[in-house]
């Protein structure tokens, strides 16, 4: 076997194996600035509907096409990242989101007169665009990590979605109302523009390739595998109470309490910065020997749990309320690094791009329908009644979650 030196590949003196740390780094303020965004825009809920004009439903429909533009595009950005790399089209997404959304702060705001399926089709192009940033970022951090590394590095890339969210929640709402949506698709735009720079300057393929997970690899294609396809439909649930409190918190305080958008702001800062705190510590728990298929079970049972207190707690004093949701929304956002870690660790590195595009397309059509389905049913029933669906999703989930690695 030939050993990779110096010598025989010039750019590992200047990209060696400590490198990994900053293709890390580069993936989470990747991660985090579509973060911003995706999370940002649903917590202005409340000023886009009066600014836009909008229903409930029709808000509903406009922020869930954020998610159904991702699961729409996450298995082909999968495929293409196994095809081209992940620089290239880590940068092509980054460039491109940003792009779209400079276009968006000049001519799609409330006073350019904009209808509500110009503002849907822009949100859903901004997601489609954006989504290339999850199979392209982490199948960077799988190719650059050994396996007792990935659970780690894994999720701390996916702890710059709750970091990057927190981040959006604070900024994007204030901006909006302050100076209007202009400026806060202004600053989105920055975000990702700017991390494309990093991108370009940092971001390169391995040298050598990361030592292989242990056990073999089935060489069929992830998206031929129904184990795979478990994995991703189990986290698609999982998803559901995450994107129930992310989602329409505010509404449901505004309309059913009567309290203003910064107790909404609370729940969705607690349940990010929270939820990405427990996604550092599983990750780092299971790679010194925890299964990560166990802990995802065990995270869908402790959701399922929490968000049945939080439908029973709807008329409770409002921080009881707002206490059991943020708990709910907490657990709800825990499992994601081992999830994207077990799932690209099942598919090998060469793969790694399509399965992470699988789990992504699940996990973001959870979060096109939740919001889309969350109108309707509070129509039909209650509050009470949408949070306690919320807890059964996840209780589903558990099952589907494959048994323990032989």
């Amino acid at each position: 076997m030939t050993t990779i030196t110096d010598a025989t590949h010039p750019d590992l003196a200047r990209y060696g194996p400590r490198h990994r740390w900053v293709v890390l780094a580069v993936g989470v303020a990747a991660q985090a600035s579509f973060s911003a965004m995706f999370s940002g825009l649903p917590v202005t809920g409340v000023a886009m509907r009066a600014g836009y004009g909008l229903t409930t439903q029709t808000l509903g429909l406009v922020l869930a096409c954020l998610g159904l533009g991702v699961a729409a595009s996450d298995v082909v950005w999968g495929l293409l990242t196994d095809r081209f790399g992940d620089r290239r089209i880590l940068l092509t997404g980054l460039v491109s989101t940003g792009a779209l959304l400079l276009v968006m702060a000049a001519a799609v705001t409330p006073g350019d007169g904009v209808g509500t399926p110009l503002l849907a089709g822009c949100l859903l192009a901004v997601g489609a665009l954006g989504g290339s940033v999850n199979g392209s970022s982490g199948r960077a951090v799988l190719t650059w990590f050994p396996d007792g590394q990935r659970g780690l590095a894994m999720s701390i890339r996916q702890t710059a979605i709750p970091a990057g969210g927190a981040v959006g929640v604070a900024l994007v709402p204030w901006l909006a109302t302050t100076y209007g949506f202009g400026a806060a698709y202004a600053v989105l735009a920055a975000f990702c523009l700017a991390t494309a720079a990093v991108a370009q300057r940092w971001l390169r393929e391995p040298p050598y390739r990361a030592a292989a997970p242990a056990g073999p690899v089935d060489p069929r294609s992830p998206l031929r595998r129904w184990e795979v396809w478990r994995l991703a439909l189990a986290s698609g649930l999982l998803t559901v109470p995450q994107f129930a409190v992310l989602s329409f918190t505010a509404v449901f305080l505004h309309d059913a309490r009567g309290a203003g958008t910064a107790w909404a702001e609370g729940v969705v800062l607690i349940a990010q910065l929270g939820g990405g705190a427990a996604r550092v510590w599983s990750g780092r728990r299971t790679d010194r020997g925890g299964d990560r298929r166990i802990w995802i079970r065990a995270i869908g049972v402790l959701t399922a749990v929490a968000m049945a207190g939080a439908a029973v707690l709807t008329q409770a004093p409002l921080p009881v309320t707002v206490a059991a949701l943020a708990l709910g929304g907490l657990l709800a956002n825990a499992w994601h690094g081992v999830a994207y870690t077990e799932i690209a660790v099942m598919a090998g590195p060469g793969r790694a791009g399509s399965a992470l595009g699988l789990e992504g397309t699940a996990c973001f059509g959870s979060g096109f329908l939740t919001p889309l389905a969350i109108p309707v049913l509070l129509a039909a029933t209650s509050w009470p009644v949408v949070y306690t669906v919320a807890a059964l999703a996840p209780l589903l989930a558990v099952p589907l979650v494959p048994g323990r690695r032989r």
